[in-house]
């Protein structure tokens, strides 16, 4: 369920907040805008917008959100003595400006306000999120009977965003990974216009978007037999990413579930090839929230958080691999 705002300004401590964040807009007023400002005040939403969302908002905003025009944003900042804002969206020129034309107003900058919110989902937000999932899930499925004809790195990508919007996806949630061969061994490659060849490895990370919320998914396909240490190194994948997963727990560490998948791998001495975080939070964006990382600041887990587990081991020249689920808090 959404924050009340005095939830909002409670942890903000000030009596307005300022949200310039879009994605932070359209968690808090169901309404998706490409240019837009929310006001936070006691016990209402402002949403401004301009004539492009006037009939959209009127449809999609929820009931403690009201639609005002967006030049009447100004009016009421100007009636405001402090009004919290979002420091890592508001640029120095941005923040000038709303200084000049609100003299009288004190603007305090703070972070990860709204972002502390969405991190917990309600059962909405979940039952989108699992839609994605499954839509996901059956991407992969797909995967196989493609790649028994020709096709490159790129081909295949978009044939994922194909499937997506067929199967009811609002698209992807971000440029997938797919890789062939030694390309697998980058974490992030980019599709290239390279064939898949008998003998390559495929590795496809892909998640599809469902009214807003993301899935994030890892697999690796096989067009040969695997070799010995193919098989190797996906079994202790296999076992690190159920190490990771037990340790998923509301209350727990962020950093818990990657030390859980590192001991495993350094077990069978392949830490040194696990190069990135064994997770992180997901949501309306793909990456939201917390990061499950040693690295990271220490956190506890939420209950009804959504993260990933997606440990890889990636073998410079030769190959990589990579598995991925998303894990609701529990």
């Amino acid at each position: 369920m959404r924050p009340s705002p005095p939830k909002i300004l409670s942890l903000a401590e000030t009596s307005g907040f300022l949200v310039t964040n879009l994605t932070n807009i359209r968690y808090l007023s169901g309404v998706e805008v490409s240019a837009g400002l929310l006001l936070v005040v006691q016990g209402r939403f402002f949403l401004f917008v301009d004539g492009r969302y006037i009939e959209a908002a009127k449809e999609h905003a929820a009931g403690n959100v009201s639609l005002r025009p967006l030049e009447e944003c100004m009016k009421m900042l100007r009636k405001m003595r402090r009004c919290g804002l979002e420091e890592n969206n508001v640029t120095l020129g941005q923040l000038r400006r709303l200084k000049a034309k609100n003299k009288n107003t004190k603007f305090i900058q703070k972070s990860d306000i709204i972002e502390t919110f969405r991190r917990r989902k309600d059962a909405i937000e979940l039952r989108h999120f699992r839609r994605a999932q499954r839509i996901t899930r059956e991407l992969l499925r797909r995967v196989p009977a493609a790649v028994r004809r020709e096709t490159t790195e790129r081909q295949l990508a978009h044939q994922l965003l194909t499937w997506a919007v067929e199967l009811g996806a609002d698209g992807l949630a971000f440029e997938p990974i797919v890789a062939f061969g030694k390309h697998t061994s980058r974490p992030h490659h980019h599709p290239t216009d390279r064939k898949l060849k008998r003998g390559h490895i495929i590795q496809i990370d892909v998640g599809a978007r469902f009214r807003g919320y993301c899935a994030d998914q890892s697999r690796v396909f096989f067009t040969a037999p695997p070799t010995a240490e193919q098989k190797v190194i996906l079994a202790v994948l296999e076992k690190a990413k159920r190490a990771a997963t037990l340790a998923v727990k509301a209350g727990a560490s962020v950093r818990a579930p990657d030390e859980a998948a590192r001991a495993v791998l350094r077990q069978a001495r392949l830490e040194q090839y696990f190069t990135h975080a064994v997770g992180h939070g997901v949501g309306l964006e793909i990456h939201e929230g917390v990061s499950l990382s040693q690295k990271a600041p220490e956190q506890k887990l939420l209950r009804g958080e959504i993260v990933t587990i997606e440990p890889g081991i990636y073998l410079p020249g030769k190959f990589g691999m990579r598995i991925e689920d998303e894990v609701i808090v529990k």
